[in-house]
């Protein structure tokens, strides 16, 4: 027989009493019970409030079907920074490569301009232009949610022979010739696959 359990004390390492104040308690409880919150941020919360109840990490464990090692984790975080220990910890990572600033380029550029010989933006031309690679560019553009490719205003031809061209296709819709047949036909295809 162990000696923790023959003077009456639970085995394993003795753990520091949770105290959980009345205010928390009602938060805890219904970061509990609130369906719509995060999974995990619910877990949390069970987990604290079945330790203020005074149950072993180990009872918590099963009685949520969890590990112990995720009961002692919680907690002691709670134990150490009340609610504000239940909040996912900031991720470290690589820092961000592409500025603040570039990015407002790449979107001012991609909205206010147009590539020379060309009637929008490319992913190729813009990074080539900006300084960034295909990819940051596509990144951008989906978080904006950019689509040059697909404009919803007029556009004005660059080609010196429009009026020219404008004044002949009119000029038969207006004044067909006898017997003749007046075909439209849109040079863009558009294929809805």
């Amino acid at each position: 027989m162990a000696l923790g359990a023959y003077w009456g004390m639970r085995p394993g390492r003795p753990k520091k009493p949770l105290e959980i104040v009345d205010a928390d308690r009602e938060k805890l409880t219904m970061m509990a019970r609130r369906p719509k919150l995060a999974q995990a941020m619910a877990m949390r919360a069970r987990i604290v409030l079945s330790c203020g109840e005074g149950l072993s990490n180990s009872e918590v464990a099963r009685k949520l079907h969890i590990t112990g090692a995720t009961v002692g984790k919680w907690r002691e975080r709670f134990r150490r920074f009340g609610l504000d220990g239940l909040l996912d910890e900031t991720r470290v990572g690589a820092p961000r490569k592409i500025t603040d600033q570039q990015i407002e380029d790449v979107i001012t550029k991609t909205l206010k301009s147009v590539p020379a010989n060309s009637t929008h933006w490319r992913t190729r031309l813009m990074a080539e232009a900006a300084g960034l690679s295909q990819n940051a560019i596509v990144r951008i553009w989906h978080a904006f949610g950019l689509q040059p490719h697909r404009v919803e205003n007029f556009k004005f031809s660059k080609d010196p022979q429009f009026v020219e061209k404008v004044r002949d296709i009119v000029g038969l819709y207006l004044n067909p010739p006898d017997r003749a047949i007046v075909l439209c036909v849109d040079e863009r295809v558009r294929c809805r696959c």
